[in-house]
């Protein structure tokens, strides 16, 4: 897989070490056991694979491009490159402006975008409609256009899927934008509906089945359908994408429970043949890498011993949520930001991400020593972040190592 070029304020001194010693180990990634960095009276265990995945570094790299090459040149970001704060307070310090919100609310008018504007498509890649807008103003929107190759991927599997006249169930949040892009794209060929969650896919089943009037879908999934949607029709065949950024596990469960359904309706094809194919698609194939390999590295990391879990990353990133819902099954679990929301030993300032909301948290620290801490990130998380989050905690607790040194041992 190729490097990119970031800025090397990312880069991490201590952590980014620990993970280049574990890919020299293991290249092909077959070892996904975590990282045990013990400092005496606190000890660090990492996830075998967390921060930038490839589409993150892509779009860092294509963003930090076009500030260098276009000196003297207004330059826009459709909206956040990715869901981690400082990246994009960092874009922000260069000059760049947002045209929109994470949801697609305007932060500006359209009318003040001229033809030689520089705007950046983020890694979630963007609508057609939104395309088409750029276009009439006379912006290429394929220019600097980060967009992350695995949602591209998903794109050309619903394409894939409406030629064979399948609808397509897109497994992710409506309000994202990875899923407003997905559903953009796929509706231009295909009948496309968004559900949330298994519940969700369970609800489609038994409308699917009969089993539910055909008047729920409208009333449940009406807003999240293309339009002309007829659920008698459009339901007969079917297969299953995901936002890249959804639990795998979660995804894959969807895919068989609805394969399920359509065999239940539909019964066995017959002798040798696979039930329901004709009526069920499987898509297993669109699911990231990068957020399959974290999720298994989070899911190891339950079989350790820790006190509790620290998860750093963006509060409106999807992927970062989901690996704090798997470690807070099994530890104390905290949501931040960076190290400025641990603001002492004390208390700290983490985010529920259930209730969208911030809490504080007092006594958080446990007083036993050893201490083991679980600390882990999302893909649009810099190492330097980690970096920072540990020397935060080590800086509270008397009679430890010093990192650097413990780093450099091991890695030699």
């Amino acid at each position: 897989m190729r490097s990119f070029t970031i800025p090397t304020h990312y880069r991490s001194e201590l952590i980014g070490r620990l993970k280049a010693f574990r890919k020299a180990q293991d290249p092909k990634k077959k070892d996904l056991s975590p990282t045990l960095l013990d400092l005496g009276a606190v000890r660090f265990v990492f996830a075998r694979h967390f921060g930038f995945c490839y589409g993150v570094e892509n779009a860092i790299e294509i963003s930090y491009q076009a500030i260098e090459q276009n000196p003297g040149k207004r330059i826009f970001l459709l909206s956040q490159m990715i869901h981690n704060p400082e990246v994009n307070a960092d874009l922000e310090s260069h000059g760049l402006r947002f045209i929109q919100d994470t949801h697609g609310q305007m932060l500006m008018d359209w009318d003040e975008l001229k033809a030689d504007d520089i705007v950046i498509i983020p890694a979630f890649g963007t609508t057609l409609e939104t395309e088409a807008r750029l276009k009439a103003i006379g912006i290429d929107p394929l220019k600097h256009n980060t967009t992350c190759p695995f949602v591209e991927k998903v794109w050309k599997r619903s394409t894939q899927l409406g030629t064979q006249d399948y609808t397509v169930v897109i497994h992710g949040k409506a309000a994202h934008e990875e899923t407003r892009a997905t559903f953009s794209h796929t509706a231009q060929g295909a009948p496309a509906v968004i559900i949330k969650d298994m519940d969700e896919a369970q609800l489609l089943g038994r409308i699917i089945l009969g089993e539910e009037p055909i008047a729920r879908f409208a009333e449940v999934f009406g807003a999240r359908c293309t339009d002309g949607f007829d659920a008698a029709k459009d339901l007969a065949r079917i297969g299953v994408v995901n936002q890249t950024t959804m639990l795998a596990t979660e995804t894959q469960a969807i895919a068989d429970h609805l394969k399920q359904v359509m065999i239940r309706k539909y019964g066995d094809a017959g002798p040798g043949l696979d039930p329901g194919k004709d009526h069920f698609a499987d898509t297993r194939d669109t699911l990231c890498y990068a957020t399959n390999d974290n999720q298994d590295a989070t899911n190891e990391l339950l079989k350790a011993e820790a006190d509790l879990a620290l998860v750093v990353g963006g509060y409106n990133s999807s992927n970062t949520s989901h690996l704090v819902e798997l470690l807070e099954h099994r530890f104390p679990t905290y949501f931040i930001n960076g190290e400025k929301e641990i603001l002492s030993a004390q208390e700290i300032e983490h985010f529920n991400y259930p209730a969208q909301q911030l809490e504080r948290t007092t006594n958080w620290l446990p007083a036993k020593r050893p201490l083991t801490i679980i600390l882990t990130s999302g893909a649009s998380c810099p190492d330097t972040l980690l970096d920072r989050v540990m020397l935060k905690v080590l800086s509270m607790v008397e009679g430890v190592m010093d990192p650097a040194e413990v780093v450099r041992e091991l890695v030699s």
